[in-house]
């Protein structure tokens, strides 16, 4: 990642957002740096959950881990549905879907110019996260070690 992303994007509250996010077993993590493509913010979360209790808990677990850390969210739509559900985290917007709603809106195919962040960079071991749900994983979306 370069120098001017770091200082653009709040790498911490992306990985808070991460933690929270695998704590619930979230599926799929994407993180998108769209600071170069958009003004209305420096960075996406897509996320996706297997259900749609499954995508309201990953949701609301990213608001309290937020609040925890004095930064509440600027607003949130589609808890109650939990089909789509969207936080506007100021610089960072979340996106967390049940599979099938992702694959239906492409959101990665549409903002496909805007570069990946690297999650490795944040802690995370993409290969890891691939099972994260499964139980046979020993991960269980559990965040990087330094935010413990």
């Amino acid at each position: 990642m370069s120098q001017s992303t770091e200082a653009r994007t709040d790498l911490a509250k992306v990985t808070r957002i991460l933690g929270a996010a695998l704590e619930r077993n979230a599926q799929r993590p994407v993180v998108m740096d769209i600071h170069e493509v958009t003004s209305f913010a420096d960075t996406f979360v897509l996320l996706s959950g297997r259900s749609d209790r499954q995508v309201r808990a990953i949701g609301e677990s990213i608001i309290d881990a937020l609040r925890e850390a004095g930064d509440s969210p600027l607003g949130i739509e589609g808890l109650n549905e939990g089909r789509w559900v969207l936080i506007d985290c100021n610089d960072v917007i979340v996106h967390i879907f049940e599979p099938e709603i992702r694959d239906l809106y492409g959101l990665e195919r549409l903002w496909s110019d805007a570069p990946n962040i690297d999650l490795l960079e944040l802690g995370f071991d993409p290969a890891a996260l691939e099972d994260a749900g499964s139980p046979s994983s020993g991960l269980q979306g559990r965040s990087p070690e330094f935010l413990r």
